[in-house]
């Protein structure tokens, strides 16, 4: 990191967002990040060339200041002892910097793959059995809703604080988060009502349990389409990407937003797109990303910070005012952000957010021990 540029912790990205045939790329988008001296970098995966464990240990040698998160991987696609390995070592490797990011999954996918429905009870039991490990606990006979495990037992030494966040959508689900999680990273084209709704339900599912709803660190996903970049790319970044995830799970993006069912019901019947192969996002030509661009009302791609990068800025800044505690800027490359992160520094309220740790899993007043 520059050592003239503060490091802004309340904001994000992501590392090779969306589809990549060059997991390299990764390295110069770290140093960049760091250069931009933006707080964290946030790794999703898919099962082709980003996997998330690799990734991490990347982006963890690649970095100095950058928090890090998966953001994020199943529990069901790797056996506990193995997720709790790829922690402790991202935890040591990164000096603390890392949080262990879970989500459910594409429900699609997980029966197509054999794997089964990832349930909020299964969530449960797993973050336990990780936090019992990474503090040096043995598990013998255990016998729960993520499975049955005879043995479970890292090192009796290890006494490692690592925090988990969920990625989370639906009410039920945020819900869980705030009882169970140290954070909880959204979903990007969420309205503004949606993520006022969101954090309201992390911080109601954080009171039920017990906790001080301001120790759990909701970070809202805006995509991030400034028009500094050109059309064709703001096309894909735009349409694009909200066109795949209605393909993927319109469903839950239409109810959770409260949005009109019967205009996803005309997106799916459109002849391009219920023929089109494949994701929009990566496979779409102009054409094609025009045409959906006509299926889809205005207001659905509002959701998302556009225009100069003065406007994305204020953006991004508002999203604090509607109760998230970190933004993520999702959706574009760091050199893609470098212009609105220039304009962002220039609004940035002084003071606001100097205790916010490095560590996308943690807020200034976050304890370690809360769960026990």
């Amino acid at each position: 990191m520059n050592p003239t540029v503060s490091q802004l912790t309340e904001l994000g990205c992501y590392t090779l967002a969306g589809h990549t045939e060059q997991p390299r790329d990764l390295l110069d988008e770290v140093r960049r990040a760091e250069e931009l001296g933006l707080g964290s970098a946030f790794i999703s995966e898919r099962f082709n060339v980003k996997d998330a464990a690799v990734l991490t240990g990347a982006v963890g040698a690649a970095s100095t200041t950058l928090g890090v998160a998966t953001a994020a991987t199943n529990h069901t696609t790797r056996h506990p002892m193995v997720t709790a390995t790829m922690a402790t070592t991202a935890h040591r490797l990164t000096g603390g910097r890392f949080a262990l990011g879970l989500g459910r999954g594409i429900g699609l996918l997980n029966g197509l793959y054999g794997l089964p429905d990832v349930t909020g009870a299964q969530l449960t039991d797993a973050i336990g059995l990780l936090r019992r490990m990474w503090h040096g606990d043995l598990v013998v006979g255990h016998d729960g809703p993520s499975g049955a495990y005879p043995f479970l037992h890292q090192s009796s030494s290890f006494d490692e604080d690592i925090p988990v966040i969920l990625c989370a959508m639906g009410e039920r689900s945020l819900e869980l988060s705030g009882g169970i999680a140290d954070g909880v990273v959204l979903h990007t084209y969420f309205t503004d009502e949606t993520l006022v709704r969101s954090v309201a339900a992390v911080r109601r599912g954080a009171e039920r349990a017990g906790r001080d709803p301001s120790t759990v660190r909701v970070w809202s996903v805006l995509g991030t389409v400034g028009d500094h970049l050109d059309e064709e790319l703001r096309l894909r970044k735009s349409v694009g990407r909200l066109a795949t995830y209605l393909q993927g799970y319109g469903d839950l993006m239409v109810r959770v937003n409260q949005w009109d069912p019967a205009v996803l019901e005309r997106f799916r019947a459109d002849e391009v797109v219920a023929s089109f192969p494949g994701a929009l996002d990566a496979n779409g030509t102009t054409e094609v990303l025009e045409h959906v661009a006509t299926l889809l009302p205005d207001e659905w791609l509002a959701a998302a910070a556009t225009g100069s990068p003065a406007a994305c800025a204020e953006r991004i800044l508002g999203q604090f005012d509607l109760g998230a505690d970190g933004v993520i800027a999702h959706g574009a490359t760091p050199e893609e952000l470098a212009p609105v992160m220039q304009a962002y520094r220039s609004i940035r309220p002084a003071g606001r957010f100097d205790d916010l740790p490095a560590n996308p899993g943690r807020t200034a007043n976050w304890s370690p021990t809360w769960w026990r």
